[in-house]
């Protein structure tokens, strides 16, 4: 199978995690930014993540692929979603754009590879989110707030049990997060972070922290 994907993607993330955690070979394909023909011409829009599956067909939506991963043998990931975890993510998210988006922009991936890649990247941002200078120099009062959100998370993952389509989608936020210099992730939190980052085979983003 191939995997078309953008390396900073939190979508692109949940379904390599996904393959990761269930040992599933794959093949990863990078693409472009700006490159609106590959995935338009196989599914038909331009969206990421994008698995080819055995019999050369192609399917898009993160959490479709999931499923369909999850079904190639036991499955692992079709328990019951943590209301909590998940309420959690979709506060988090939006404050959290703010704080990785600009900083995407500025990172080493490989679909930005091209100072025209990185461009049509950064004029994409730009209209979806405004300012991006600005929202960099917003930073420090967003870090506050998220880190108030963090210690909440904590008590949430404390005792947490890995293994349902809740983490699939939290664990791509937090990657994200990992990007933001000044973020105080509690040690429980942290664990959570590195022990799927071991398991799935899929980077936090520390080394790239700004």
């Amino acid at each position: 199978m191939k995997l078309y994907i953008y390396e900073h993607c939190p979508f692109c993330t949940r379904a390599r995690l996904a393959l990761g955690l269930k040992n599933v070979s794959y093949e990863t394909v990078v693409v472009m930014e700006g490159d609106a023909e590959t995935p338009t011409r196989l599914i038909g829009k331009k969206a990421v993540p994008i698995l080819e599956r055995p019999d050369g067909s192609h399917m898009g939506e993160s959490l479709d692929i999931v499923r369909f991963i999850d079904q190639l043998e036991t499955p692992i990931f079709d328990g019951p979603a943590n209301d909590a975890l998940d309420a959690w993510g979709t506060d988090a998210w939006r404050l959290g754009l703010k704080l990785f988006i600009p900083r995407f922009t500025r990172a080493q991936f490989a679909e930005l590879a091209t100072p025209q890649a990185r461009e049509a990247f950064r004029l994409r941002e730009a209209k979806a989110f405004g300012d991006l200078d600005a929202l960099l120099a917003s930073s420090p009062a967003y870090v506050t707030e998220m880190n108030v959100k963090l210690k909440v998370l904590a008590g949430l993952i404390d005792g947490h049990v890995f293994g349902g389509i809740s983490d699939i989608k939290l664990w791509p936020i937090l990657r994200s997060l990992s990007i933001v210099n000044g973020l105080e992730f509690p040690p429980v939190v942290l664990r959570y972070m590195e022990a799927i980052e071991r398991n799935g085979g899929v980077n936090l983003l520390f080394d790239q922290a700004m």
